[in-house]
């Protein structure tokens, strides 16, 4: 077996991808790499994107081949891995999703609710694309896919790829871990071992021990009683932190209190706190607005300038380390190192008196044959309760989208814990179809 590995990034135009190369660049020692190849359907987007990361790989790596490439064969041809960050209709999409919501006082937000159902719509054919792809081109390659919203799409994978190589993963829980390790005082969340039981999104830790299996849950209980998952600089304001994320890793603290017993995913607080999510929300501009005013504009700009003066010398583009964990998930399978990681997987008794068929996120060992899921055991009412709901959202939006029923999203779109009642859920439906007539199936 080649021990360096071939990978083709899906999603090459996404202003994520600088930040992912340099991270992948930054591991060469523990995942070596002998070619990186970028695919997009978007030219233009991908190729300045694509410019400027040639430059840093030419600098940092010159062994590693490079391409970019529209062309699915020769993007998806001699690869081990695709890792799969796909955004269909891009932000300006992603705007309406969470505009479209709040004119009718519903949480506007692109995975929970009724923007999180419009954008599933629009992901469930992009992803199964990707994996066609990869099926064909290169059969035996695994498919790393954190294209959002994961809940809804690894729903779909099931149902219409049961048997494809592919591993849902999402980066929310390692960066409350991260949260949790400094609040616990360790120095990293590779520290930690954790239980913990949900479905994306929508989920909670309810052990947390160190390596020599001291229980750490007693202390990272105690802070996130006063603060939530908010560290020491954030609270004094040293750091200068995205305000809209200040506000949500402070709001654990409210949702921390429904079930002090365990530690709660941020995103729940769109489901047990939607009134106050509406209330400090500006309807005229979002989330999407803020990321295309910074985020896009830097990179692309960053890019563009790398490309043109043809060197990365004093770049601004950052290394994500967030992202470290796919290559974590790639060594696993590339060197069956039964690494213990937290993935969306097919129940099948992992949570015992829940859906069998359910896509929950629980911690799983994974090596060369995939993920083994770890048994949790029973889950309480409560969480159960919330769960059931919404896992029959996630399955509802699936089976519009097979069956092109619009009755059926209807129906998705009343039991999100976000809308209000019926009349809003279907002058929602009307409104986000209207939206998404480009990228969602004919519905009748």
């Amino acid at each position: 077996m080649n021990q360096s590995s071939s990978i083709v990034i899906a999603g090459g135009g996404s202003t994520f991808t600088p930040g992912i190369v340099l991270m992948l660049l930054d591991n060469l020692d523990r995942f070596p790499i002998r070619q990186i190849k970028f695919y997009d359907n978007l030219y233009e987007r991908q190729q300045q994107v694509a410019d400027a990361c040639e430059v840093i790989i030419r600098e940092k790596a010159p062994e590693i081949q490079f391409v970019a490439t529209t062309d699915p064969e020769e993007a998806f041809t001699d690869v081990d891995f695709v890792m799969a960050h796909i955004r269909v209709g891009l932000y300006a999409m992603r705007e309406k999703d969470e505009k479209i919501p709040l004119k009718y006082g519903v949480v506007g937000q692109e995975t929970c609710g009724p923007g999180g159902i419009a954008y599933g719509m629009r992901s469930i054919g992009g992803v199964l694309e990707i994996v066609d792809y990869m099926e064909k081109y290169s059969p035996d390659a695994w498919m790393l896919n954190y294209s959002n919203p994961a809940a809804i799409v690894a729903e779909a994978t099931r149902r219409l790829r049961p048997n494809s190589k592919i591993i849902n993963i999402c980066d929310m829980p390692i960066g409350i871990e991260d949260r949790m390790a400094k609040a616990a005082g360790l120095a990293s969340r590779k520290d930690m071992e954790i239980r913990y039981f949900g479905l994306n999104h929508f989920g909670w830790w309810t052990d947390i021990r160190d390596k020599q299996g001291n229980d750490l849950m007693p202390k990272i209980r105690e802070h996130v009683k006063q603060h939530g998952y908010l560290l020491e600089e954030e609270m004094e304001g040293s750091q200068h932190s995205d305000e809209s994320w200040v506000q949500t890793f402070g709001k654990a603290k409210e949702v921390f209190e429904l079930d002090p017993t365990t530690m709660p995913n941020t995103y729940l607080k769109y489901y047990f706190f939607p009134q106050d999510e509406v209330a400090h929300t500006n309807p005229e501009y979002t989330r999407a607005n803020q990321v295309m005013a910074s985020r896009e504009k830097h990179v692309f700009s960053e890019c563009n300038r790398i490309a043109h003066v043809n060197t990365s010398d004093g770049m601004t583009l950052e290394i994500d380390e967030h992202a470290s964990y796919i290559v974590d998930l790639a060594r696993a399978i590339k060197f069956n190192t039964h690494e213990r990681m937290l993935l969306i997987v097919p129940n099948n008794g992992a949570i015992s008196n829940f859906d069998e068929t359910a896509m929950v996120e629980v911690p799983c060992i994974l090596g060369a044959n995939g993920p083994e899921p770890l048994t949790q055991g029973k889950i309480p009412q409560f969480q159960k309760g919330l769960m059931e709901q919404q896992v029959s959202v996630e399955k509802l939006v699936v089976e519009a989208w097979i069956e092109g029923s619009y009755q059926k999203l209807w129906q998705a779109l009343i039991l999100s814990r976000i809308v209000p009642d019926a009349r809003t859920a279907k002058q929602l439906l009307d409104e986000l179809y209207e939206a998404n007539k480009d990228f969602w199936p004919e519905l009748n």
